[in-house]
């Protein structure tokens, strides 16, 4: 969302923009997500994921990879009308059931994070298109970043945020409706499904 658009800003951003997610439980890589009669904006965003092997505070960017247990895939699903509504985003990010992962975890020195083709589809339609390489933020200047703020304790979540094509960014918004199925592909990875109910 933030860390994902050379496409967007014209390639430049001053400063990374953070938020959270609740995320108590993990949607399984095939998952059924049941829309909130409390959004009429549902929004899809595919990204990849971080997860942090140990503790850690402090860490410079030399040594980021070292505290990397591996890499998957997420599909941020976002109210975007809750984002609005509260004037920040932990709401709307956080609805039960909202951050489908999967399909597997790949560990850390299996994968080069660096050049990989990033993709979602709705109903088998390509909407985002892009590659890790976009990215602004590095996921060694993050984790650097957030570990200067507070320790990152093992099993964190890192979501590098997610290139253009989402939901919103249509002319008029495409949001996801029931009957939806969302595909999140990352190569070297895999992909994972979501259907909207």
């Amino acid at each position: 969302s933030m860390r994902f658009k050379k496409e967007a800003f014209d390639g430049k951003r001053e400063e990374a923009v953070y938020f959270s997610k609740r995320v108590n439980e993990c949607a399984s890589p095939d998952s059924i997500f049941h829309r909130e009669s409390k959004t009429n904006q549902l929004d899809y965003e595919v990204e990849l994921v971080v997860i942090i092997g140990k503790d850690c505070k402090n860490i410079p960017k030399e040594q980021a990879k070292e505290v990397i247990f591996g890499y998957t895939i997420g599909n941020d699903i976002s109210a975007r009308d809750l984002q609005a509504k509260h004037k920040q985003w932990y709401a709307g990010k956080s609805l039960e059931g909202a951050f489908p992962m999967g399909p597997y975890i790949i560990l850390r020195d299996s994968l080069d994070t660096s050049n990989l083709a990033i993709k979602s589809y709705v109903n088998g339609e390509l909407r985002q298109n892009s590659n890790t390489s976009k990215m602004i933020f590095g996921i060694d200047s993050v984790i650097a970043e957030l570990s200067s703020y507070f320790t990152l304790k093992a099993g964190s979540i890192i979501s590098m945020g997610t290139p253009s094509g989402v939901g919103m960014g249509f002319n008029p918004p495409r949001f996801l409706q029931s009957g939806d199925i969302v595909t999140c592909e990352i190569e070297g990875i895999g992909s994972i499904r979501t259907r909207i109910v």
